[in-house]
């Protein structure tokens, strides 16, 4: 391989959970790396003070909207994910939960590993980069969760979430001392502390969260790694033998072509590396994959890839009480969570006050299902109360005023992405779902809303396009280049190495094989630490004619 010119050892797309560990942990063995995000670096000074700052917030770059919060409306979901450096620690909730054991028992990765017993070293060690912590800026949504949790008869389940916060001292809510670091012995940024403003999901202005350019993505850099914001890859090919030849495996690496966008201007850049790890999300890591195997580039990828694409089984619902005193917009952003039965977890989720821009996407939960009903009880309401009906409606205050349900289920379901042109635009290929129809809510979480808002005076709500198109929103797209046994069943082996293809690791959301029932971020986490223990160090590295590098395990 001597005659070979590399720039990199190893292309990292992506810097969220699964690109950010890679990073780290491959840097800290002595390898070159390079890290391409498409999203822009966020200090916290320069994020938007409310979600009404769309261009800031949004991610719609063909309007050149660059924000860091995107919506991906597909025929059967829509899809809510982040895009900046850092991925989406920037714009999650930072709740960090464990799933049940039984997850590792059904899906595509059952009895790849003896799950149960090797994952919770990987679960610590992923807590403890990320400074995992109970919450405790615990505020009155998470009082009424609580309360509604026992008139629902699970009063003992209810508990604060396990969260991405530094809390520093226990009265300290001004926001205003800086701690030196206090999670990786000085080599890591100040901190503050949270005050319990509501704005996780807006990006933490207090510096407070725990978001990865702070931890993984920051140490990874002070040990060598190099990160390029605002690149977008747009093509994996293999490279050529030494003589020229071809070699389609990517036995002899990659060229890793991206995009620059820089004061609105496109350069076009290219990365030779020995190796690649895929880590944009799993929209996104789909959609480069499914793009490469399409032109012949990746000719060998699994003929799954695109399958097994869930949804964590999610349904977005809340309750909302106009004019109430209490400010429901207070805490963390995700501050407390029940069990509602084995299958289903229930979240009090809350934005800060003055970041309305939801209330487009939410409406009156209709008696019954579906859009007759919900159209029904909608003019019912402005005829015979429509002031009160307004406002319901109306977004102003809709932060303060609300809590958002989030209903996650283990329960399974899958559908298919595929890689094609639209009618609407066929000069393009685009991911497009196909499959049976989600279940468009949980019936056991709307009864919950519905007899929760009845006892305590609220309105249940639920999000327009699970009303108007009987389909569900997610945070939390999982799957679509799953683990498996083999290629007929799966993108990747259980180290997350594609099948097909040398030199080339998945190694994000797209390789969930079930639905967990639980906030992804953490499992996501410790299966890249997982995957990355098993890369030996570069004087052990073997690239070609034997295959990937990859210790004994």
């Amino acid at each position: 391989m001597s005659g070979q010119p590399y720039d990199t050892d190893f292309v990292v797309i992506g810097s969220g959970f699964g690109g950010s560990v890679s990073a780290l942990r491959l840097a800290e063995q002595g390898y070159r790396v390079v890290v391409l995000e498409q999203g822009r670096h966020w200090p916290p000074h320069e994020l938007p003070h409310d979600n009404w700052q769309w261009r800031r917030w949004l991610w719609r770059p063909g309007l050149g909207w660059r924000g860091f919060f995107a919506l991906r409306l597909l025929r059967h979901v829509v899809v809510l994910h982040g895009n900046a450096v850092g991925g989406g620690s920037i714009t999650y909730a930072n709740t960090l939960l464990v799933p049940p054991d039984d997850v590792w028992r059904h899906g595509s990765w059952a009895g790849l590993d003896d799950w149960a017993r090797v994952m919770p070293a990987h679960y610590a060690r992923a807590s403890q980069m990320l400074g995992v912590t109970t919450n405790r800026r615990l505020a009155a949504a998470d009082e009424r969760l609580g309360a509604m949790a026992r008139l629902a008869g699970v009063g003992d389940s209810w508990q604060p979430t396990r969260v991405a916060v530094f809390f520093g001292d226990d009265h300290d809510l001004s926001g205003d001392r800086d701690y030196p670091d206090p999670y990786f012995g000085g080599e890591g940024p100040a901190r503050r502390s949270c005050t319990g403003c509501g704005g996780c999901m807006v990006g933490c202005r207090e510096g407070a969260k725990n978001t990865l350019d702070r931890n993984y993505l920051h140490l990874a850099q002070r040990r060598g790694a190099t990160l390029y914001a605002e690149t977008e890859v747009v093509r994996i090919v293999p490279l050529p033998r030494p003589d020229g030849g071809p070699a389609p495996d990517g036995r002899h690496g990659y060229a890793v072509h991206a995009l620059e966008h820089r004061d609105g201007r496109r350069r076009a850049r290219v990365w030779r590396a020995r190796a690649v790890v895929c880590a944009a999300g799993s929209l996104g890591t789909q959609a480069l994959l499914m793009a490469a195997r399409q032109r012949g580039d990746l000719p060998h990828l699994s003929p799954t890839l695109g399958q097994h694409v869930r949804t964590n089984a999610e349904s977005l619902i809340g309750i909302r009480w106009p004019g109430c005193a209490e400010d429901l917009s207070r805490g963390v952003a995700i501050g407390s969570k029940i069990q509602l039965d084995p299958h289903t977890t229930i979240e009090a989720t809350r934005y800060p006050a003055g970041s309305d821009a939801m209330a487009l996407l939410s409406t009156v939960m209709a008696p019954g299902d579906g859009r007759l009903a919900w159209a029904t009880a909608l003019a019912r309401g402005l005829l015979t109360a429509p002031r009160a009906t307004w406002r319901l409606l109306r977004p102003k205050g809709w932060a303060r005023e609300s809590m958002i349900l989030l209903c996650m289920q283990t329960l399974d379901g899958t559908l298919t992405l595929r890689w094609q042109r639209p009618w609407w635009a066929p000069w393009r290929h685009v991911l497009r779902s196909h499959g049976a129809p989600l279940p468009h809510h949980i019936p056991a979480a709307t009864a919950f809303a519905r007899a929760a808002a009845a006892a305590t005076g609220g309105v249940p709500m639920a999000s327009l396009p699970q009303v108007l198109f009987h389909i569900p929103m997610t945070a939390h797209c999982l799957g679509g280049a799953v683990m498996a046994t083999d290629a007929t069943r799966g993108a990747c082996d259980a180290w997350q190495r594609a099948f097909g293809q040398r030199n080339l690791w998945l190694v994000d959301g797209s390789v969930i094989g079930a639905n967990l029932g639980v906030n992804p971020s953490l499992t996501i986490t410790a299966l890249a630490e997982r995957a990355m223990t098993a890369v030996p160090p570069p004087a052990l590295a073997t690239w070609d004619g034997v295959g990937t590098p990859i210790a004994a395990h």
